[in-house]
Order: C-alpha cells, then structure tokens, then sequence
C-alpha cells in the first residue's frame, strides 16, 4: 500500500463541533457541510471564498441535494424538506426511533434513492456497541428499516454502477458491503470489506471514485484509505490533524479531496486543527454527488 502526504489547505476559519457530510453542487459549484453537533447547515463559495450558515433546530446527521432544487435534510428526529432561500424546514417523514436513538449519516444511491443511518447516542468510551440503531431506506413517505443491530452507522456509499452498498457499524472496525438491486433497492447478504486492526482508527463517512475504490477516514489516526473494489487497500493519505471525520469530492474536474473533522475528543489529542474544513488536489476524479429523485 502507498502512502502520501499531500499539500493540505485549510478552508475558512470554522471549528465545528462534529463535521461531517461534505458535498459539492456541481451545479452551483459550491461545498455544503454540517456541523452535527452545533446544528447547522454550511455552505462555502470558492468564488468569493464565502462561508453561509443555517442553523438547525436539532442535531443534524446528514443531508441529499435535490434533482432541481432544494435539500433533504435528516435531523435526529426526522427527514425535512429544506428551502435553501426561505430557511424554512417541512417534515417529510417523522423518525421511528426513540432517544438515545437518533437519524444520522445518509446519502443518495445513483438511482436518486435515499438512505439513512441511525445511531445510539450514548455510544462512547466505555459503551462501544449499545446497538439498537439501524439503515433505513425511504420508500414514499416511510422509512423501512433494512438492516439492525448498529451502534453507529456511518460509511455509507455506492458503486458508481449502484449495485453494491458499503457502510460501517464504526465501532466494529469493520466496513461490510451488501449487492443491491437498483430496481427494488432490496439488499443482499453481508459481505465483509474492510476489517482494521485495533490501531487504525474507525471509518467515518466516506466516498467512491470514478474507478470504484473507497476512500474512508480512519477517525484518530490522522489518515484517509482509498481500498479497491476487491477490497485491496490501495494508499493512505496522511494529514496534518488528527480526526478526519469524512470525505468527498468536488471542483471543477472532480479532483479536489474535501475533509470535514471534528473537535471531539475521540481518542487522540485535540489540536487547533482539529474541527477544520480541508482541501487538497489529488490525481483521482470523484463522482457528482448523487441526489434525490421524487
């Protein structure tokens, strides 16, 4: 496996909570954010280097850019409709779970299906796998549960062919992936993709390139994992803070890396860069982001 060490570029001055959903519009040419635990919405202009803040009611865990217009957005309590103009939020679905459950990490496959984690909230030191948490898919106006027994769902992405599933139950060190029928979006039987060694972090939220390999942080260990689809790891990128949180692609020829971070402490120490919103150029193109389809 290789390992390089990129020019990293610190974007603004933000220090979020928790960072996490990276997504570029390609369409406005801007990077969204959150920050789950300082609810809010972010949005970063490259053009004018500006940085646009909503605030949530809640946690927010995750978000979908809509076909047209317009967000999905996914608080702990439910899935909203969410206008970018106005602000306003309108509840499309209400969650199923009750506290210390909560909806998290969520992302479109590329039929524009919609799909969100959950998470038990009291997961932590010395509480690594409460369970009780589980992958929906939304179906209509419901939120079907697919697969349970989660602590904290994260790592969830999709073949650019949108027959495969990858997502991680963090705290088990380990990435499974599932085939999927883009037709149905019924899922297949677990397969194991990535375990890692007790030293090697865990994986976050995540992204697939145009040839089909991962790319993960390992939260802790100040790396990012690009793995082939066979499952080989591939490279590692090392970075100058230690808790990359998740990573996506963007700029105008998909070739910029974007990673979100946190300020939490998750087993290392915390650092001033830490929180921070990075950049860097890499060889690799990513894939637009896939958005929700009605």
């Amino acid at each position: 496996m290789r390992t390089i060490t990129p020019q990293v570029e610190r974007i603004g001055d933000t220090r979020n909570v928790i960072g996490e959903t990276p997504v570029w519009s390609v369409v406005e040419q801007v990077l969204y954010w959150i920050d789950c635990e300082d609810p809010q919405l972010q949005r970063w202009d490259p053009a004018t280097d500006e940085i646009r803040r909503w605030p949530m009611p809640e946690r927010i865990g995750g978000f979908a850019l809509k076909e047209g217009s317009g967000m999905l957005v996914v608080l702990a309590g439910g899935l909203y409709d969410f206008d970018l103009e106005t602000g306003n939020l309108t509840l499309r679905v209400k969650s199923p779970l009750e506290a210390p459950l909560a909806l998290h990490e969520a992302a479109c496959d590329p039929t524009g299906r919609f799909w969100v984690g959950s998470m038990n909230q009291t997961v932590g030191a010395g509480n690594a796998h409460p369970g009780g948490a589980c992958l929906f898919r939304l179906d209509g106006d419901r939120l079907v549960k697919v697969i349970d027994g989660y602590s904290c769902a994260n790592g969830l992405a999709f073949s650019p062919d949108g027959r495969t599933l990858y997502i991680s139950d963090s705290t088990s060190q380990r990435c499974d992936r599932y085939p999927l029928d883009p037709a149905t979006g019924e899922l297949g039987e677990r397969e194991t993709f990535i375990t890692l060694e007790p030293d090697q972090g865990f994986v976050d939220g995540a992204a697939v390139d145009i040839e089909g390999a991962y790319w993960c942080p390992l939260v802790y260990t100040a790396r990012l994992r690009r793995t082939l689809p066979d499952g080989t790891p591939d490279l590692e990128v090392m970075l100058p803070f230690n808790n990359p949180t998740m990573v996506a692609f963007g700029g105008e020829d998909m070739k910029t890396v974007f990673v979100t971070s946190t300020s939490q402490s998750v087993g290392t120490p915390i650092t001033d860069l830490d929180g921070g919103l990075y950049r860097f150029r890499t060889d690799f193109t990513g894939r637009p982001a896939n958005l929700f389809r009605e």
